[in-house]
């Protein structure tokens, strides 16, 4: 949403209370494409703050569809506020059917206007709530949590599949530069909102920074300027989204805006042949990561700092922080020196983060 590691401004949990959100001094993503001339909506979760002046249409979308906090029913009915702009509407579909809808409705509205659509789709996230027409889908698997899953994640797949059908109708699909990613890995420990996923071969789950916890799906498409097919092997982030849009719609990134994200642009077209970041970096609460070429180091519990080489060691099993001193000791200065351009959370965490 702002290019930026979230630690340098204090949200480094979900908010939870009436005043906790994204800060407001916090340009959006929205805010920078709008000042370009592109039309800008939101359609789906805004977790991002409830009061007024965090709401989604006063961070730089003109148009709003959706709902705020986590955990929001996708059944009509069911207690949590669907709204189209700052309004409370009656909402009668299945929610995920309505967030394609909506994205589709969207596009038909705007085809001739350069727009720029955050389509945030709530599932698979709980509760697990699927129509009979997707569980219909999976006679193979019994009736359970994971069957739910499955049927909750091909509903989301067919929502995806009309936005980019539409854009081909429209005739926007070779020039709409497409993002699809997850915000994290599945949920399957204890304490989170376990919903059925599986996160092997990797390790490790949501709201840890173990890379089942960090490692998502994410794919891009430009038809008019990228090559389709083809699989691009160095770490990015979802930071980099912000810059790449900006670039791909002809704005200048500003060295003031103090953006963590790079341009991907150059690199995946092959101008640039080193990756786009000689780092990436986690802080959340006392946990803490970073990640160098195949290395990462990691704290995630209390048995302290490991050391994994995850081209050898996807599954985060061999730690060779005994073998490897210097790398750790290399990759620990390096989380130092960028954890003193951070914050303290505002927020949330129930322990002390170490900021040095």
């Amino acid at each position: 949403m702002t290019g930026r590691y979230q630690t340098r401004f204090g949200h480094e949990f979900n908010p939870a209370g009436a005043k906790q959100g994204m800060p407001v001094d916090q340009v959006t993503i929205a805010q920078h494409m709008r000042a370009l001339g592109y039309l800008t909506a939101l359609i789906g979760k805004w977790h991002l703050g409830n009061e007024t002046k965090m709401h989604p249409t006063e961070r730089g979308f003109q148009e709003y569809f959706g709902f705020l906090g986590g955990a929001h029913p996708y059944f009509p009915g069911k207690g949590k506020e669907i709204l189209r702009g700052t309004k409370a509407v009656e909402e009668k579909e299945y929610l995920t059917d309505a967030l394609g809808r909506e994205a589709c409705a969207f596009i038909d509205s705007h085809a001739n206007d350069p727009f720029f659509l955050y389509l945030a789709f709530n599932a698979v996230h709980t509760p697990m709530q699927a129509t009979q027409k997707y569980l219909d889908r999976f006679p193979n698997l019994k009736t359970g949590q994971r069957k739910t899953y499955c049927a909750m994640m091909s509903a989301m797949d067919d929502a995806i599949g009309r936005v980019l059908a539409k854009l081909r109708e429209k005739g926007l699909e070779e020039d709409t530069l497409i993002f699809f990613f997850s915000d994290n890995g599945g949920p399957i420990m204890v304490g989170t909102t376990i919903n059925g996923s599986i996160n092997f071969p990797l390790r490790g789950s949501k709201r840890q920074l173990l890379e089942g916890g960090v490692r998502v799906p994410f794919a891009l498409q430009w038809k008019a300027r990228l090559p389709g097919g083809k699989t691009y092997d160095q770490p990015i982030i979802s930071l980099d989204i912000l810059p790449t849009s900006l670039s791909a719609a002809g704005g200048e990134i500003k060295s003031e805006w103090k953006l963590d994200g790079v341009n991907l642009l150059p690199f995946l077209e092959g101008k640039i042949q080193k990756a786009p970041h000689e780092m990436l970096f986690w802080r959340f609460g006392e946990q803490m990561a970073a990640r160098k070429a195949d290395w990462k180091m990691v704290r995630y519990d209390k048995t302290g700092i490991h050391l994994y080489n995850l081209k050898d060691d996807i599954g985060e099993s061999k730690d060779l922080a005994a073998q490897r001193p210097e790398m750790l000791r290399e990759m620990q200065d390096a989380w130092n020196e960028w954890n003193r351009g951070n914050v303290a959370p505002l927020w949330g965490g129930g322990a002390k983060v170490k900021l040095q």
